[in-house]
């Protein structure tokens, strides 16, 4: 599986975290990806940190500007007002940082678990699970899980894998569901886990 990986495209956010380890670069670039495609969240993110490198910076930008930086990103005006927030919040009540503690993590505008669990994984090393619609959709499809929700599959991931997986785990399956396990018509021929996957929910396969 690794050979054929490494023709695949990967994420924006795995770049990001190759590139930097920064956590409010990560916190950032995460806010602008939701309902946005990897290649928009890598411009707009480029365009913005060009601005505003820093929660400082961030904070002193008008939301017009923010906005006009991240569009086309889905959303962009609602995330120019949360990416502000999140910035001013960052200044007044954490001296700047990006806090690690998960409450003050959830507490930021727009962020839920998945970005949460994605910033404390790629911005500080420390072990979480972050579970999008494509960990969720493969991890139950090879029957890792059996789960109904994102929450659910990160609890039951939690139980089954061991803890080094659980940072790369996400940027590994988001990757193979781009290229490879689609939500539907997945290109099970010539999957490298063809036959160790129980096809949970294909009904149509390539």
């Amino acid at each position: 599986m690794e050979a054929a990986r490494a023709t695949w495209t990967t994420t924006t956010l795995a770049n990001v975290e190759r590139t930097t380890r920064s956590p409010f670069h990560i916190l950032v670039s995460c806010i602008i990806s939701l309902r946005t495609k990897d290649e928009v969240t890598a411009e707009a993110s480029r365009r913005l940190f060009s601005l505003a490198g820093t929660p400082e910076e961030l904070a002193a930008l008008p939301e017009e500007t923010i906005a006009r930086a991240i569009y086309p990103a889905g959303f962009y005006n609602t995330k120019a007002r949360q990416l502000r927030q999140i910035a001013r919040i960052l200044v007044e009540r954490h001296d700047g940082q990006v806090p690690t503690d998960e409450e003050a993590l959830l507490a930021l505008p727009g962020v839920g678990r998945k970005t949460m669990n994605l910033v404390l994984g790629l911005g500080f090393g420390i072990p979480a699970i972050c579970v999008d619609t494509h960990v969720h959709r493969i991890s139950n499809r090879l029957g890792l899980v059996a789960t109904k929700t994102p929450e659910a599959t990160e609890r039951a991931l939690r139980e089954v894998l061991p803890n080094d997986l659980w940072i790369p785990i996400n940027d590994l399956m988001v990757t193979f569901g781009q290229n490879q396990c689609h939500p539907t018509s997945p290109r099970c021929s010539t999957c490298p886990l063809d036959d160790l996957c129980e096809r949970n929910g294909v009904t149509r396969c390539r």
